[in-house]
């Protein structure tokens, strides 16, 4: 029997309710078996699921390591403690990026050899697998070989998550040649150029992103975040001037409604 997720139940801009929810849709639609994590009077109704309480939270606007250390009864440092030991499978929270890393960190621990996790953010790519981008926040400042060992964790979760039996890895540059790129982004190159065991085709652009030619794309954590978030706003742009625009005249409703 499979354990449960540990769920943090305030995590997130809209929690309790809609990570309750969401939640309740889980096990009722997937089956999962789902654990919320958090204070039972600030979860409310918690929509027949089991809660396993605690009485404090890490707020988005926390310092994430302090956060962990001073509130040991939060409900992300209780979560990772389920996961620790051994009564439920992972740790699922909306809420503190650093804070969530930071408790998994400190209360799990790291695989033998890891020197650091990352953060890897699966980006759609349009009639295939997505690719997955690492690290998208976790360390802004990184070594080459951190980025080696990001190449190979995110190199393993896309060939068991996506079903890749050799993904494509490439290092995030400004131009395609191993020459190019800072001298973390040249070092990183000739690292990965030497692993057989890593399918290393070479640098990727900014515009490589989405769609990608490749299933996995290498960075450090500053980097990252600064690509993801500027997709993020772009993809908004984007979509809120459609949107203003569908609707004003009978071919922009026909439009939209092809849409």
């Amino acid at each position: 029997m499979a354990l449960p997720l540990a769920l943090d139940a305030l995590g997130g801009d809209h929690s309790p309710h809609e990570i309750v929810a969401g939640a309740r849709r889980a096990v009722d639609e997937l089956g999962l078996d789902v654990i919320l994590v958090g204070p039972p009077e600030l979860i409310g109704d918690p929509m027949g699921l089991e809660v396993y309480p605690c009485t404090e939270v890490i707020g988005m606007d926390e310092d994430p390591a302090n956060g962990v250390r001073k509130k040991k009864d939060s409900s992300l440092v209780r979560a990772a403690e389920l996961v620790r030991d051994g009564k439920a499978s992972a740790m699922i929270s909306a809420g503190n990026t650093g804070a969530t890393m930071a408790a998994a960190l400190l209360r799990m621990g790291r695989l033998p050899g890891v020197v650091r996790p990352c953060i890897a953010t699966p980006l759609p790519n349009p009639g295939r697998a997505p690719t997955v981008m690492v690290d998208a926040g976790a360390n802004a400042e990184c070594t080459p070989e951190m980025l080696v060992q990001f190449a190979q964790m995110a190199s393993a979760f896309s060939r068991t998550r996506f079903a890749i039996a050799e993904p494509k890895v490439a290092l995030l540059s400004i131009g395609e040649e191993s020459t190019k790129g800072t001298p973390l982004v040249k070092e990183t190159h000739q690292l990965l150029a030497a692993l057989a065991e890593l399918n290393f085709v070479g640098n990727v652009e900014g515009r490589d992103l989405i769609p990608s030619p490749v299933d996995v794309i290498v960075t450090d954590g500053f980097t990252g975040n600064v690509a993801l978030k500027t997709l993020e706003g772009s993809l908004k742009f984007i979509l809120g001037k459609l949107l203003e625009v569908i609707g004003t005249d009978e071919i922009t409703k026909e439009a939209g409604n092809a849409l």
